[in-house]
């Protein structure tokens, strides 16, 4: 926000409106807002006030007050000082608070307050920038940065070495789901996110293809966007059969893929591969059968059909292995091991392919 204008002559101080015993501002910011970017209050505030100070110099904000012509003390005054200060002249002053805030100021002030003896100037806890969704994002890719600049053991990782701790943390959120453990979710999906920022991290030290988490996130939020026309565009979805539709013809231009097996990872789980795989076929209207025989093939058609029939079968098999396994614990006098899941997860799911 531009801020072209003076600060009031700071040997006047402009008077508070109304109450006539002054005003005592703490102005707070947020350290995952670009500094300079503060709301209009703060900088109306800001432009009217007698004094503002603030007691950490290398404050990011300082430069950009200065550059808008408002003068800003480098002190730290006791609430003592600061109240007496206002009061006796019904003027204004402004606190720009630190990252850590300011505990002794407001311990004092409230000590002050709460005496019942003490004329009080109006105190204000004004935001002067607010964090939007997502803003501790910054934060992760903050502390991820210096990681992998100062930790012995992170600085030297390799997108190989981090290959098994995806799919560890992956089975882990996906445990927590069939659980039904919110809090142990919440703590697998930040392990599943680190994986993500780790690996984004890595790749900026690349000397030939670097990328970032910027790059990472424009690329799905682009390849969102392109999918979802009937969100940001003017197609027309009013069922999950046609999101899928707009899905699948998006995709499709997108990829170019010679075969509708392309893109299917066979390093997953093989009962997950059978039925990404038959998924794909059912999907094109392709029948194929495939030639063999032995446990392999009737596990595929016990895939197959599971698929065909709305059911993922790595998930009923997981959730008929979490029921043999606490028939066996039973057997030995002991109680379930965990909830089995109560919901079968649909094998529609090409909406999550890449």
């Amino acid at each position: 926000m531009n801020a072209d204008a003076s600060h009031a002559d700071s040997g006047a101080d402009a008077p508070s409106q109304g109450g006539g015993t002054g005003r005592l501002v703490l102005l707070t910011t947020s350290h995952r807002v670009a500094p300079g970017l503060l709301s209009w209050p703060a900088w109306q505030t800001l432009r009217t006030a007698g004094r503002v100070l603030c007691a950490d110099p290398g404050h990011p904000q300082l430069p950009y007050l200065r550059e808008a012509g408002i003068e800003v003390e480098e002190a730290s005054l006791s609430a003592r000082e600061l109240v007496d200060h206002c009061v006796a002249g019904d003027r204004t002053a402004v606190v720009l608070t630190s990252a850590a805030g300011e505990s002794a100021l407001t311990d004092g002030l409230a000590r002050l307050a709460g005496s019942g003896r003490e004329t009080m100037p109006d105190l204000e806890l004004l935001p002067g920038s607010y964090d939007l969704p997502g803003a501790r994002l910054l934060d992760l890719v903050q502390v991820m940065d210096r990681i992998r600049a100062e930790c012995p053991w992170s600085s030297i990782r390799t997108h190989h070495d981090l290959a098994k701790y995806g799919l560890e943390e992956a089975y882990e959120m996906v445990e927590a789901i069939e659980e039904g453990d919110r809090a142990a979710l919440r703590e697998e999906l930040g392990d599943v996110l680190l994986q993500v920022v780790f690996h984004a991290r890595i790749a900026q030290d690349d000397p030939d293809e670097p990328f970032s988490l910027d790059d990472v996130a424009g690329g799905i939020v682009e390849k969102l966007i392109h999918r979802h026309p009937h969100v940001f565009g003017d197609a027309a979805a009013t069922t999950p059969d046609d999101v899928k539709a707009h899905w699948l013809r998006t995709k499709a231009v997108e990829k170019r893929r010679e075969s509708v097996t392309d893109g299917v990872p066979p390093a997953q789980p093989a009962l997950a591969l059978a039925g990404k795989l038959a998924s794909r076929a059912r999907t094109a209207g392709i029948e194929a059968e495939p030639a063999g025989e032995g446990i392999g093939y009737d596990l595929l058609a016990l895939a197959v059909r599971a698929e065909a029939e709305g059911t993922d079968p790595e998930t009923a098999l997981r959730a008929a292995a979490r029921t043999y396994r606490d028939a066996i614990r039973a057997a030995e006098g002991l109680p379930p091991a965990g909830r089995p899941s109560e919901e079968d997860e649909s094998a529609d799911d090409e909406l999550f392919d890449d």
